[in-house]
């Protein structure tokens, strides 16, 4: 059996084609260093998680000058805190974020920053926030968790120095 030469050469056009796109997806994988978000914010029980060392009770502390700790509960179906009252937090400050769930999954999304984070049960996700001007930032549930999902909201209040009154030492 003869095969004509235009067949070889669209053959061998294909075999390049299908080694290079094997190449590119390979190299694209672990070529430039590119890693998944590493477990720095450590586990907690899902059931009881403010038992735990990685994760305090729900609310905001201060850490140091203009820094801040703010530990989230997302649940079915609020942010504690967040949803019943305001996460408030002083302007020019830099806020790192602890959030866990102990029901389903749910979204963190801070409505105008770059803060868009999956919430694990079990699992506690980490970020720092730096807040520059005052403004109040909605959370938002992005993750579907239940038939209350479309409820579940909150919102962070970034206010002045004089005002902010929730740093605990």
């Amino acid at each position: 059996m003869e095969i004509h030469r235009f067949e070889k050469l669209w053959l061998l056009a294909s075999i390049v084609l299908v080694v290079s796109f094997i190449a590119t997806v390979t190299y694209g994988a672990v070529g430039p260093g590119i890693a998944m978000v590493s477990d720095s914010g450590g586990t907690v029980d899902p059931s009881n998680p403010t038992a735990s060392d990685n994760f305090r009770e729900p609310g905001v502390y201060q850490t140091g000058e203009n820094e801040y700790a703010v530990y989230v509960l997302a649940r079915q179906f609020l942010f504690e805190p967040g949803t019943s009252e305001p996460i408030e937090v002083p302007v020019d400050s830099t806020v790192t974020f602890y959030v866990t769930s102990p029901d389903v999954q749910h979204g963190f999304n801070l409505v105008g920053t770059n803060v868009n984070a999956m919430v694990i049960p079990g699992q506690v996700a980490e970020f720092t926030v730096q807040f520059e001007e005052e403004k109040r930032h909605s959370i938002v549930c992005h993750e579907y968790c239940g038939s209350g999902h479309h409820t579940m909201s909150g919102n962070v209040t970034v206010v002045s120095q004089s005002e902010f009154d929730g740093g605990d030492a």
